[in-house]
């Protein structure tokens, strides 16, 4: 049976794949080969190339397009989600965004304070169409950030699944999916903005607090147990 992935294809308003930098990211980045190929390589290219930064969070819309993302070198999991499908799409790979809850253990005492849960509601990862299927990858942290607090970078061979890790290199937990939200073509900004909302009353009420270095963050915290 014929898949129609047209939608996963076309622009979309924050998956901004017609963006003239985002087209020449992909095109630079994903170099020759088949979509498997190029999608590994894009992959690896959003995941470090981006630096993954959670005091990026904004519900501004500008801030949340993959264009936006692409312009300041750094963001959370969803813009770097979003990035990447719009790299994809832009080279021609149909691609679409995930949203799940999850349990992240990587974060400060600072942000979990802010936010006060341990839980990262609207987590974003990325599905992408290759072989004749789809295959979730998250480019959320770059592999500086994994090796300097002993989480192992995520590696994508673009044939399975690459989400988060249960456990880091210790055997401590580190990710935990409790909730998934399902594939969009673009990003649900209305239903974001209110699960964010919802959540993260304290967060959005001081944007002032949005600042700072998260990994410095941990180092402290870890010097301190």
């Amino acid at each position: 049976m014929k898949v129609d992935n047209r939608a996963y294809l076309a622009p979309g308003d924050f998956v901004d794949s017609d963006h003239p930098n985002v087209k020449a990211f992909a095109r630079n980045r994903a170099g020759e080969g088949d979509d498997r190929q190029r999608a590994i390589r894009l992959y690896y290219a959003v995941r470090d190339e981006i630096r993954y930064d959670p005091y990026a969070f904004s519900l501004e819309p500008d801030r949340l397009r993959a264009s936006a993302t692409l312009d300041a070198g750094r963001g959370y999991c969803v813009p770097k989600a979003v990035l990447l499908a719009a790299c994809a799409r832009a080279a021609g790979i149909p691609a679409r965004i995930g949203l799940a809850d999850v349990k992240n253990h990587l974060a400060s005492q600072r942000l979990l304070a802010l936010m006060q849960t341990d839980i990262f509601y609207y987590h974003g990862y990325t599905e992408l169409w290759l072989d004749g299927g789809w295959v979730k990858a998250t480019p959320a942290f770059n592999i500086e950030l994994c090796e300097r607090f002993g989480v192992k970078a995520l590696e994508f061979d673009g044939r399975e699944h690459a989400l988060m890790h249960q456990f880091d290199t210790a055997g401590r937990r580190h990710m935990q999916y409790l909730t998934d939200h399902g594939p969009r073509d673009d990003l649900p900004y209305t239903e974001l903005a209110a699960a964010y909302r919802k959540h993260y009353p304290r967060l959005l009420a001081a944007p002032d607090a949005l600042s700072g270095d998260m990994a410095a963050e941990m180092e402290q915290d870890r010097a301190q147990r």
